[in-house]
């Protein structure tokens, strides 16, 4: 391990970021390797209110953590030294991303923010790609090309890229997706140069966040005495495995429980199968019969049967054998949801859907036909979400519902025809070649019309 200060600057200065990575790397200063620290901005202005926050308070903040039990813990996060401001120029994450000290640049932007087709290519036609193939920067894409291409200019040492989201293969996918933005943009040396120079390991990583809300701010008040403006809260349960590839130093993250591993593709796909598809099964189905949280969503007997028999009847096959205990894996899961004390909304966890069909759902419907099962109990989540929209088309949903890959007008169009089903499975960015299957049609007409039946009297089973 590198001795000399070095910077781990992060991309995405949301609530997981500060209750996750920011939080190991606090870990490894209170055990005195101070030779790593934060420097923390975003890509676009929704987060400048919090980083100036951050600002007059040194970077530093609480986090509060809180067990199924209801205990609830306090402690001041000091691994963000430095607070990148937001411009249109992102003047300052381009100047951080140059120094030498950087050899880590990581991120979060959420699983919408790769902008990915079912066949995990760049989607050259959606239009924040379209604007950052011209000059914008409102992507991932376009932030790392204008850092990365005045790091090469200026000295050219290399850094590692670290995808920090909910995306299968997520270090592959987000480099695939990024070489091909800078072929596609002409930008022949610095594709080059990002290959020979940058590595991007997949990794995995897991702690329930929700948006902090601001009774958290006044326990931490109450608890510490402290009235800090920029308080994250999350779940006692932490989790993150990384492939152990960096092609510039790390900081010692096994010290702090990180799993080091080779590949990650175990612990990968159990956490988006079992943990992620769940976590949305609940929250479509929480917000269709009126409920505002997922833990109370979960504690519906009706409910917490479909993601178990999801995952049981479904996914543990799927992805068996493993070196995971699968049941046991699916059982802490649902407890963790269950936590009274977390009050994550439905709201949070029910966005994105248009990405987590294809990318947390699909994998598993195809592999149930491969092995000549027909997949019921997972055909129950995306008829969820087909309800769901069509709820979100009529303006009958009780939240705004936001998905970054959404086109407004085409799915109100599609969502108020007479075929809005058909139109909806034939869909080939959401079940792949499933789109074309006369059986997969049928299973998702019933399994429509069994919760639409469902709903009229939620208190029975599906």
């Amino acid at each position: 391990m590198l001795k000399q200060k070095s910077v781990w600057m992060h991309i995405g200065a949301g609530s997981f970021h500060r209750a996750h990575q920011a939080w190991y790397l606090h870990r490894l200063c209170q055990q005195g390797d101070d030779s790593w620290s934060i420097a923390l901005g975003n890509i676009r202005n929704d987060a400048n209110a919090l980083l100036d926050n951050l600002t007059k308070q040194n970077g530093e903040y609480t986090l509060e953590t809180v067990s199924p039990e209801g205990e609830r813990h306090y402690e001041k996060i000091t691994s963000v030294r430095k607070v990148l401001h937001w411009d249109e120029n992102l003047s300052q994450l381009v100047e951080q991303g140059c120094d030498k000290a950087t050899r880590v640049i990581a991120f979060t932007v959420t699983e919408a923010g790769y902008y990915l087709t079912p066949q995990h290519e760049l989607d050259a036609e959606q239009p924040d790609i379209k604007a950052d193939l011209t000059g914008k920067m409102s992507t991932i894409y376009g932030a790392l090309t204008q850092i990365l291409r005045a790091r090469l200019a200026a000295h050219g040492e290399p850094v590692t890229l670290l995808n920090c989201d909910n995306l299968r293969h997520n270090g592959e996918r987000f480099r695939h997706g990024f070489l091909s933005f800078l072929q596609l943009k002409g930008e022949t040396e610095l594709y080059q140069w990002v290959k020979e120079n940058t590595r991007s390991p997949n990794t995995m990583v897991d702690r329930i966040t929700p948006r902090p809300t601001p009774d958290v701010a006044e326990r931490v008040k109450q608890h510490t005495g402290w009235d800090d403006k920029a308080p994250v809260m999350g779940e006692a349960f932490i989790q993150w495995v990384i492939e152990d590839d960096f092609i510039n130093g790390r900081p010692a993250l096994e010290n702090v429980d990180v799993e080091m591993v080779e590949s990650v593709l175990p612990w990968e796909e159990a956490k988006i199968r079992i943990l992620n598809a769940s976590h949305s099964c609940i929250a479509w189905a929480g917000t269709l019969i009126g409920l505002s949280f997922i833990d109370e969503s979960t504690r519906q007997s009706a409910i917490k049967q479909m993601a178990w028999n999801y995952v049981t009847q479904d996914v543990i096959p799927s992805l068996s054998p493993s070196p995971l205990d699968l049941e046991q894996y699916r059982d802490v899961v649902l407890a963790r949801f269950s936590n009274p004390y977390i009050q994550d909304t439905n709201q949070r966890v029910a966005a994105d859907g248009l990405s987590k069909i294809p990318g947390f759902i699909t994998p598993t419907l195809q592999e149930c036909y491969q092995r000549q099962q027909t997949p019921a109990a997972t055909a129950v989540l995306p008829a969820l979400f087909f309800v769901f929209l069509q709820r979100w088309a009529r303006g009958e949903l009780p939240y705004e519902y936001q998905d970054g890959v959404l086109d407004v007008a085409l799915y109100q169009e599609m969502m108020n025809s007479s075929d809005a089903l058909s139109q909806f499975v034939s869909s080939e960015m959401l079940f792949g070649s499933l789109a074309h299957s006369t059986e997969f049609h049928e299973l998702m007409s019933n399994t429509v019309e069994k919760v639409e039946n469902w709903l009229k009297s939620p208190q029975q089973p599906l």
